[in-house]
């Protein structure tokens, strides 16, 4: 994982909350993580990692709060620690 792909994750995990995390960057870091994303109906996407799975909305711009918050989750639950990756 890359310096860029760790700042990201970090952001993900950040207090307070972070609102300006670019999606595609995200996406990036999900498929660094070993996560498979497939497109869904729409502007979903699902995203499977260590055997859980998300669904997330797509968008064209900085993440909002309750997505990363959603993402910050679905990350713990599949047993991802930022601290396994320093920034």
């Amino acid at each position: 994982m890359n310096h860029k792909h760790r700042k990201v994750l970090a952001q993900l995990f950040a207090h307070p909350i972070s609102s300006n995390i670019d999606f595609k960057e995200v996406e990036h870091v999900l498929k660094e993580l070993g996560a498979e994303i497939e497109n869904k109906h729409g502007n979903r996407i699902g995203v499977t990692l260590n055997g859980h799975t998300v669904a997330l909305t797509h968008v064209n711009h900085s993440l909002p709060k309750e997505e990363v918050v959603q993402i910050r989750k679905f990350l713990e639950t599949a047993g991802v620690n930022p601290e396994q990756y320093p920034a």
